[in-house]
């Protein structure tokens, strides 16, 4: 299955989530305001499809530390503590989902992020 459908099928199935274009790439919405998940198709020095989604504190260190041929710190939002992901590296999409509701609850208020519990 195409990654965009499957990473579409995770966010889309998160409370008031939307989907529009956000610089020229497919971009995840809490409420249609506030992103979550940006899917790049290539590009920004990556040779396959990418997520760009914020994480709980530390947890950028950890990943991309623990490992780098999987996630890496994204340009722009990485000072921010957002992690990239590469999803041409044996993708495992149990974790996948997991770290996209951490960035959901990350963003979303409190009453969205509760009906995830």
């Amino acid at each position: 299955m195409d990654p965009l459908t499957r990473i579409r099928a995770i966010c889309l199935d998160l409370p008031e989530c939307s989907e529009r274009l956000s610089h020229g790439c497919p971009t995840f919405f809490v409420r249609a305001k506030t992103s979550f998940v940006k899917y790049i198709d290539g590009g920004y020095d990556e040779p396959g499809p990418t997520i760009w989604c914020p994480a709980p504190d530390g947890v950028q260190t950890e990943l991309v530390d623990a490992e780098p041929a999987r996630f890496f710190v994204p340009p722009y939002v990485g000072h921010s503590g957002w992690i990239g992901v590469r999803l041409d590296v044996d993708p495992d999409w149990d974790e996948l989902a997991e770290i996209i509701h951490d960035a959901y609850r990350k963003v979303a208020p409190k009453k969205l992020s509760a009906q995830l519990d």
